[in-house]
């Protein structure tokens, strides 16, 4: 019953995906990766933004260890982590990237295979949980090198961030690397 319910629900939101605009699927699939690189939605690509902000934490950390009062050997356990965060988030984008295009793929016959679709729609959401599972893992680590101190300066760091990209009141695609990144 369960499943019948899944995959009924599966088919309801593919079909609303598929006919509430008269465009082939892939354009629709298009559209909404332009719209998910803005980033200023509405419920799930909100909370889009707060995951990507969440895996920010290393290299604000580093940006920022003038202000938080890190030191020589908090910056060196830092780096590393920050850098394999980032490979990371590379590889995850790269293999949603890849999932997406899949279901594009499934969905742009017209009698698309259903079943197939409801197993590209749960790689993507199971990507997509992965990557948030691997961030939050990366977050406790980086916060056992932090003093309560300077957690709590972090802490108010991040909520002023969030608070300007919630108001827009920040330089979008700027994105400059670390400057303790730089140095070798």
């Amino acid at each position: 019953m369960k499943e019948i319910r899944s995959v009924t629900l599966t088919a309801a939101a593919l079909a609303m995906l598929a006919f509430s605009v008269p465009a082939p699927a892939f354009s629709q699939m298009k559209d909404m990766s332009s719209m998910k690189e803005h980033r200023g939605g509405h419920g799930q690509m909100k909370e889009m933004d707060h995951m990507d902000m969440m895996g920010e934490m290393p290299g604000m950390c580093l940006d920022h260890a003038e202000k938080i009062g890190l030191g020589d050997d908090q910056l060196r356990k830092m780096k590393p982590a920050h850098i394999e965060m980032q490979k990371r988030h590379a590889r995850f984008k790269a293999d949603l990237k890849i999932a997406e295009i899949e279901l594009m793929e499934i969905m742009d016959v017209k009698d698309f295979d259903l079943e197939k679709a409801n197993l590209a729609v749960k790689k993507i959401a199971e990507i997509k949980s992965a990557h948030h599972l691997e961030n939050l893992k990366a977050m406790k680590e980086m916060r056992t090198i932090l003093t309560d101190d300077q957690y709590k300066k972090m802490k108010k760091l991040m909520s002023m961030k969030m608070s300007d990209h919630k108001t827009g009141d920040h330089k979008r695609g700027e994105h400059k690397p670390s400057r303790h990144m730089m140095k070798k």
